[in-house]
């Protein structure tokens, strides 16, 4: 069966995904000679850098997500399916979706990347990602339903298991949401609950390498370091998870870490897509591609952003797995896209590193810039301005303002609420 997608004389371009890089490129080509079709398992858009914020409850689900169909309501060029991807049939140039079958003339896999849990079946059943708007939302509910629990534990070495927090993973994220925790120990979940003795509480960022925030410069990584610790947050580098049992966070060398809450921030990998050769999937399920973002072995087939594996002079182990990379790709695939239409030459992608920012607390950030690197509050408000004007919707920046400036007046927020989706019987 084929999916219900109106017929045009344009060659259509299927872009699965509508992350950075997808929706970038519809962005660019909406109102081309082509038909755009943009294929996505939820119906919005995720900003993905502020997810940490929702799982602390420092910004509503809503603020970091804006719908594909109000994006694109005046552009009858584009259409967008909420569906999930099977297969690719390169053969026949056809997509299988859960809503059918889509012919495309040229397809664009922006599908992005997803946790990587490196094989352990209990990291994957007990830890908590953070890549997903749902993902955050459910960490959010536990992290405050721990502290409802926790009122109630009479022994309190099962009551110090429940209030800790143990981070796996010394990257931007990690560091952000240890950051966070650790200023939420600090000024609000004492307020929230008072019968409970927050000394008991410890916050842990585990990182297997010898220090935090890999990507960055030596002064970053140290500054980053000397500011979690000055939150309270208890660094462990060149620290590796053994073993995780629901209870306890068990490291080489013996050390055992009492911890209910496990956030698992440790590395991606590409989401899967069938159909494709198996020697086009390179390391972490990424798909090789040239420097035009075309996959290996195929004429019409591209892929772009965390996906994307491809190999230039300054990057011979492919690109980092950031937004920047996405978006630069997206506005070069989209101009050699009006290029074919054109009958010109296609363009070679260069990635323009503009650098990499993150936040460890309030005042308080690293910035690695092309042609500065600095920290502290500067850095900070750097980093609170270049995200505001990330996210999509003139809103939902004004939301997010509102609710950064109220807590950063009051060191305090209203938006921790437990949000438990309600089970329907079906008959």
């Amino acid at each position: 069966m084929k999916a219900n997608i109106i017929e045009s004389s344009k060659k259509r371009i299927v872009i699965v995904g509508g992350g950075f890089g997808g929706l970038q490129i519809a962005r660019d080509l909406a109102d081309s000679n082509y038909q755009i079709v943009l294929i996505d398992k939820n119906n919005y858009h995720q900003f993905q850098p502020l997810f940490y914020q929702v799982a602390t409850a420092g910004l509503e689900p809503s603020t970091i997500a804006f719908p594909f169909r109000k994006i694109f309501q005046h552009k009858k060029n584009v259409h967008i399916r909420v569906a999930e991807v099977h297969k690719v049939n390169p053969e026949i140039n056809q997509l299988e979706t859960s809503i059918g079958v889509v012919d495309y003339h040229y397809l664009v896999i922006a599908i992005g990347a997803d946790t990587n849990f490196f094989g352990n079946q209990k990291m994957m059943d007990l830890a908590y990602p953070m890549k997903s708007v749902s993902e955050a939302l459910t960490l959010r509910n536990t992290l405050l339903q721990n502290y409802e629990n926790a009122i109630s534990e009479t022994d309190r070495e099962k009551r110090k298991g429940i209030m800790n927090v143990v981070v796996v993973g010394g990257g931007a994220t990690g560091v952000e949401v240890s950051g966070t925790l650790a200023e939420m120990k600090k000024c609000i979940l004492p307020k929230d609950f008072p019968e409970l003795d927050f000394k008991q509480m410890q916050v842990y960022l585990l990182e297997g390498s010898p220090r935090v925030l890999n990507g960055f410069s030596d002064n970053a990584s140290s500054k980053a370091h000397k500011y979690l610790e000055e939150l309270g947050v208890n660094v462990f580098v060149n620290s590796r998870v053994k073993d995780y049992d629901g209870e306890n966070v068990f490291l080489e060398g013996g050390k055992a870490i009492p911890a209910k809450t496990l956030v698992w921030a440790a590395g991606i990998a590409g989401n899967k897509i069938e159909g494709l050769k198996p020697e086009v999937i390179a390391r972490a399920n990424r798909i090789k591609v040239d420097r035009k973002n075309l996959v290996e072995g195929y004429q019409n087939i591209f892929a772009i952003g965390d996906i994307a594996y491809m190999t230039e002079a300054n990057f011979q182990n492919g690109h980092p797995q950031v937004a920047q990379v996405a978006i630069q790709q997206a506005k070069n695939l989209s101009k050699n896209f009006k290029n074919l239409d054109a009958n010109k030459a296609l363009v070679d992608f260069s990635y323009k590193d503009l650098g990499s920012m993150a936040t460890v607390g309030r005042n308080k950030a690293v910035a690695d810039l092309p042609k500065w690197k600095f920290a502290g509050f500067f850095a900070w408000l750097i980093w609170m301005f270049i995200h505001l004007m990330s996210i999509v919707g003139g809103k939902n920046r004004l939301f997010a303002f509102i609710n950064w400036a109220w807590s950063y007046i009051t060191f305090d927020q209203s938006l921790r609420l437990i949000m438990k989706p309600k089970e329907r019987k079906r008959i």
